[in-house]
């Protein structure tokens, strides 16, 4: 169960989806890698101005995007998480999906809308879903679900070693609230962030980067810088993440004492 597995952090241009794409598998091309997670809405950017503009641009999961990463993910035999903008029927979702040398393997659709997204975007409807590989079970997150520790948690109650967690991220905080939910949960992290600033119309954002990968035990294996466009790779032993004790006496899903729980 030991691979290789990072993060492209990118800069995406807003609306440029082919090039978006294709810079993308150039920042992966180069390296043999078995696992790797890119930002949120990584093919389109994030400021989107209204819901008609998002409609131009949200597209069917699976679709086109996927179609031609899992003609790339069959040639580097590697699975690829990433973010987009999924259209269904007159709904639309801010999404992510799974894929891997075989092929399509599903999707998440964002349950934590953040901020303005609320105005352009449905809530998610599917869950915290955890998705099995011969290697590896593995859920997805998407940027604002790091403040709720019920999305990790739920991820980790139903068996994966890592969360795959493609994000846009503006606030100072979720780098260092992964390192705590991998603490909570036992669990490996990678967090795939974008860099740079958008401003379009009235909206601005400047993305915070720092991409990471996270142990189980909040051992910080990579982290990345705030401004640096590229890829980011460790070599990682999933087995870790099936080891649920923080002390030979403590096991964290056991000593729950759900009884005392308000939810």
């Amino acid at each position: 169960m030991k691979i290789r597995a990072g993060y492209v952090q990118l800069r995406p241009k807003f609306g440029k989806v082919k090039e978006n794409i294709e810079k993308v598998k150039a920042l992966l091309e180069p390296h043999e890698i078995h696992l790797v997670v890119l930002p949120e809405l990584f093919t389109t950017g994030y400021a989107f101005l209204s819901r008609e503009e998002l409609e131009k641009y949200a597209e069917p999961l699976p679709g086109p995007t996927v179609e031609e990463l899992c003609e790339f993910a069959r040639r580097k035999n590697m699975y690829i998480a990433g973010g987009i903008a999924e259209r269904d029927g007159d709904r639309i979702y801010n999404s992510s999906f799974l894929l891997g040398p075989n092929g399509y393997m599903g999707k998440y659709r964002k349950i934590h809308l953040f901020y303005e997204e609320k105005e352009i975007f449905d809530p998610g409807d599917l869950g915290f879903p955890v998705f099995e590989t011969p290697d590896f079970k593995a859920g997805l997150l998407i940027c604002f679900d790091w403040l709720f520790p019920e999305a990790a948690r739920t991820i980790a109650l139903k068996g994966a070693h890592i969360i795959l967690h493609s994000a846009n991220l503006v606030l100072p905080f979720c780098q260092d609230a992964m390192i705590t939910r991998s603490i909570e949960n036992r669990i490996f992290i990678i967090t795939a962030n974008r860099v740079g600033e958008e401003k379009r119309g009235d909206k601005e954002y400047a993305f915070t980067g720092m991409s990471q990968i996270v142990a189980p035990g909040g051992r910080l294996v990579l982290r990345d810088s705030p401004r640096r466009e590229g890829a980011g790779f460790a070599k990682i032993n999933l087995k870790e993440a099936e080891d649920k004790h923080i002390t030979p006496e403590n096991h964290i899903f056991e000593d729950r004492r759900r009884e005392f729980y308000e939810l």
